[in-house]
């Protein structure tokens, strides 16, 4: 790695619940800069979420990020002309952000509903164990269980 690595920012809590995950979770979700577009958009699928499921839309929120961030992923390591997929253990800064990008991406791919709708649906997918960032999340843990052979070279 040449030079130094960037500075980690620090980012302000939500205005609405004061809380760091959500304001993340707004910074993932907004496009062109325009934050004020992605805040109504996750705090009306906050309301979907209280109104569908009659729970607090925090603790569905945070249930879905835990049952989605992995615990294990495989890098691509270089040994002797050899590329092997080795299973390493993930930091949790980066369980956070796969946990994010599997559940917007998820969300995304789905089609014909509003945007907060479909991000609402895969929360509450991904609080009960299901749905495509769960799906995500599996695969990554079959890829590093089926290559548990190179856990050596980490």
């Amino acid at each position: 790695m040449r030079g130094k690595s960037a500075p980690k920012r620090k980012i302000a809590p939500d205005p609405k619940f004061r809380n760091l995950a959500i304001a993340k979770l707004i910074n993932k979700v907004m496009e062109r800069g325009k934050k004020t577009v992605a805040q109504s958009l996750v705090y009306g699928c906050f309301e979907i979420i209280a109104a569908k499921t009659k729970q607090d839309p925090l603790e569905v929120f945070e249930t879905a990020l835990k049952n989605v961030s992995p615990a294990l992923e495989v890098k691509s390591r270089r040994v002797g002309g050899a590329n092997y997929q080795v299973p390493m253990p993930v930091s949790g800064d980066r369980k956070l952000t796969l946990a994010y990008r599997w559940v917007l991406e998820a969300a995304r791919h789905k089609k014909g509903r509003p945007m907060r709708q479909k991000l609402a649906e895969e929360l509450m997918a991904a609080a009960k164990g299901e749905g495509d960032a769960i799906k995500k999340r599996d695969d990554v843990h079959r890829m590093a269980e089926a290559n548990r052979a190179f856990a050596h070279f980490a």
